[in-house]
């Protein structure tokens, strides 16, 4: 690349940029949120993307200095899950694209409470990012693969479902990454147990919930179930409770 003039690395970065966001632009899913337009010159570079009235599940679960944490019941829990494993399995499946960044601020929430992912497929355009702050959004560090961490190889499908699986388990608990345990299967429903509050906990949905998760963090990549598996687990545990919880899927309180 140094041997390029400097106005052929340019052109490169640039045709780089429009093709990149070409692809992510035509991502069209109720639960992605979707690029409607961007600019780039010199130095700058803006993303426009249609708003979500109710903020990032970063916030709904942790709170901020201004606001405090609404707990979430953990059948409001397994929609949000589900919308998230939708979203993920078409960018899978349809695009064949890689999310790359998923974490709780990275989802947000719509006017129906409908969860959609968000800053999807720009790996490209992203640095490392910086350490985490508990009074910030988290960085994506607590949500990286083993492989990833250990090679600083790129983002892949089975990485985002990794992450998907933190991002599961910090939905459960309501404890952000950098507070989770060692990812060992059979300390998982414990730890996700001692740490809820409200009554029912060992409800066998929230279990299967669990198992779910315990799955896609699993330390080797082949082991991880896709994203169309994943939303058809989901929906599995749903099926076992339909009738008995409508109620409680009509608001996330």
């Amino acid at each position: 690349m140094e041997n390029l003039p400097s106005n052929s690395c340019i052109w490169f970065l640039s045709e780089r940029f429009e093709r990149g966001l070409d692809e992510v632009g035509a991502l069209r899913h109720p639960n992605v949120v979707p690029l409607r337009a961007y600019f780039h010159a010199k130095q700058e570079r803006l993303l426009i993307y249609d708003y979500q009235p109710n903020g990032s599940l970063f916030l709904l679960m942790h709170g901020s200095k201004s606001t405090r944490a609404k707990p979430l019941h953990w059948t409001s829990c397994l929609k949000i899950a589900e919308d998230i494993a939708q979203g993920l399995a078409y960018i899978h499946q349809t695009s064949r694209l890689v999310h790359g960044n998923i974490k709780s601020s990275n989802v947000l929430l719509g006017p129906d409470f409908e969860a959609c992912l968000s800053d999807c497929c720009l790996s490209f355009l992203r640095p490392e990012p910086s350490n985490d702050n508990e009074d910030n959004p988290p960085s994506s560090s607590g949500y990286r693969a083993p492989e990833v961490q250990k090679s600083k190889n790129g983002q892949t499908a089975k990485s985002d479902i990794f992450a998907f699986g933190v991002l599961l388990l910090e939905l459960l608990t309501g404890k952000p990454p950098a507070q989770h345990p060692v990812y060992a299967t059979e300390n998982l429903p414990q730890w996700v147990s001692s740490v809820r509050e409200d009554e029912g906990c060992e409800d066998e949905r929230l279990m299967m919930l669990v198992d779910v998760a315990a799955a896609c963090v699993r330390g080797a990549p082949d082991g991880r179930p896709t994203a169309w598996q994943v939303v058809k687990m989901i929906q599995e545990v749903k099926e076992i409770g339909v009738g008995e919880d409508d109620a409680e899927f009509d608001g996330l309180s």
